[in-house]
């Protein structure tokens, strides 16, 4: 038994033998989905400055909500563990209480940029009353106030196909380019202007 089920489910499965796709997916079914941070995911994450943590109630009514802070504040806690602050917002605690009585979650990253974006399913809870942990997942210097932790247990984790992920940069990214760019071109001018000295320097010796 694999951790397959867990995102193939019996609904999946089905859909999938009905549609065609069942016999693709069937290698995945038997190996599972890595559980795991690997070197490649802990890269994936410590690049991401925005994500989407999606909830349920007991019933099942779904929540997602936006996620963001500098880059890396997602931190690797352990191995199948992930944790960041919660910062203070707008008070509504709908995913707080979404965790209190469901703790299933479910992690989206993007990264359009690179096109690329990982899937984590998992188990989430909220750490109250814990300021050395939170000081661990805060990034000193935000410009936010942080509250309590949440900490998110990896059952599973995929990367998707870049296929429909628009390329899209942050205005610090743009800037960094903007800024390599204009070092180019302040060389060209630099070596522009040493040629053309130098042409005015033949043409004066004849």
């Amino acid at each position: 038994m694999t951790n397959a089920s867990l995102v193939f489910t019996p609904a999946v499965q089905r859909a999938q033998a009905e549609r065609g796709s069942a016999r693709a997916y069937a290698p995945r079914m038997a190996e599972g989905f890595p559980d795991r941070v690997t070197p490649e995911l802990a890269r994936f994450i410590a690049g991401q400055d925005t994500a989407f943590l999606a909830t349920a109630t007991a019933n099942g009514a779904p929540y997602l909500q936006h996620r963001a802070g500098p880059k890396g504040f997602i931190k690797v806690v352990d191995e199948r563990t992930l944790g960041f602050a919660d910062y203070r917002g707008n008070r509504q605690y709908i995913t707080l209480a979404n965790l209190s009585e469901n703790d299933r979650a479910f992690l989206f990253l993007l990264d359009p940029a690179r096109r690329q974006r990982i899937k984590l399913w998992g188990r989430a809870r909220v750490v109250e009353d814990n300021p050395a942990l939170v000081e661990v997942l805060f990034d000193a210097g935000y410009k936010a106030r942080p509250e309590r932790a949440i900490l998110f247990t990896i059952e599973a984790w995929d990367a998707n196909c870049s296929s429909h992920i628009v390329t899209r940069f942050t205005e610090a990214e743009v800037e960094q380019a903007f800024e390599a760019v204009k070092s180019t071109i302040a060389e060209l001018q630099a070596e522009n202007a040493r040629l053309r000295a130098l042409l005015a320097q033949r043409a004066e010796n004849g």
